[in-house]
């Protein structure tokens, strides 16, 4: 059967089509789309109108591929900032008009558990925590075959940018006051036990490990499945709080429209590794979309 599933995130627009046939899917398509649709939300309470447009935009062109595909079963979801708009229930449904399809607002927790079936697809049985951290909200989700635990918590790359990092670079201490920001926040998260692994998912943690390997140009062969240690993510903070966006723009691995909130999801990828006790992550290109395909077949 073909199905997909669409993602409408705080800075991501994102897309699978996929055969799933007896619990195993096979990607057909997979694509992204950076429109930054909930910049501004959180200083606003509102959408940018011309935010909305370009998220639309996308919308009807995944609607097209999907309809080209022969999609049978689609599901849209919209996730932090919709949920944060005052206009995000007005959003919806200009979404499911250019989409062509439902757009359904899920909770934090449900987006969490989604991750978390996404992630560990496909890896052997262990006691796995799926960090994802959004544009707006970073969910921590422990369990083993299922989620035991899970929780959200408001901060992402684009609101802690917008709250505490608008200007680039940072100063090394500038940058000490926002992870202390973003520690505090993170106290709320109570892990019942330590993991057997950490798995890191969505666009912070997989640019991050592109740059962290080098490459000179994204490849989710080398990315996906790599290693990020909470050193490796110390250097990394360290490197980008020098640079402007415009640097960090050029950095060859790296989609340009990322540059502007890639420090601050750095930072929340590093506190958030601090959080689980473990001193590394293993990095996922297998997420909350691969956790929607895997519910539809």
């Amino acid at each position: 059967m073909r199905v997909g599933a669409v993602d409408i995130g705080t800075n991501t627009v994102r897309l699978l089509v996929a055969d799933v046939a007896e619990g195993e899917f096979e990607d057909i398509e997979r694509l992204v789309e950076i429109v930054g649709l909930g910049r501004g939300v959180d200083a606003t309470g509102r959408f940018d109108s011309g935010r909305v447009e370009a998220a639309l935009a996308v919308l009807r062109d995944y609607g097209a591929r999907a309809s080209a595909h022969g999609v049978e079963i689609l599901r849209a979801v919209a996730t932090s900032a919709t949920r944060d708009a005052e206009d995000g229930l007005n959003f919806l449904e200009e979404a499911a008009e250019a989409l062509g399809h439902r757009v359904e607002l899920i909770s934090g927790l449900d987006e969490a558990g989604l991750a978390f079936r996404g992630a560990v697809r496909g890896l052997p049985p262990a006691t796995s925590l799926v960090i994802d951290p959004g544009g707006g909200s970073t969910e921590f989700v422990l369990g083993r075959d299922a989620p035991d635990y899970s929780v959200t918590i408001d901060i992402g790359s684009v609101r802690l940018t917008e709250r505490l990092l608008p200007e680039r670079p940072a100063s090394t201490e500038r940058v000490s006051e926002v992870a202390g920001e973003v520690e505090e926040m993170f106290g709320l998260v109570r892990l019942p036990s330590v993991s057997d692994r950490v798995i890191g998912v969505a666009g912070t943690f997989t640019s991050l490990a592109a740059i962290a390997a080098g490459l000179d140009a994204y490849d989710s062969d080398i990315v996906h499945g790599s290693i990020l240690t909470l050193d490796g993510l110390d250097r990394l903070v360290a490197h980008l709080s020098t640079l402007t966006v415009e640097e960090t723009a050029a950095i060859p691995s790296l989609d340009p429209r990322r540059a502007p909130v890639l420090l601050a999801g750095a930072i929340v990828a590093r506190e958030a590794l601090r959080v689980s006790g473990r001193e590394e992550t293993m990095v996922s290109e297998h997420d909350l979309l691969d956790g929607i395909v895997m519910g539809l077949g």
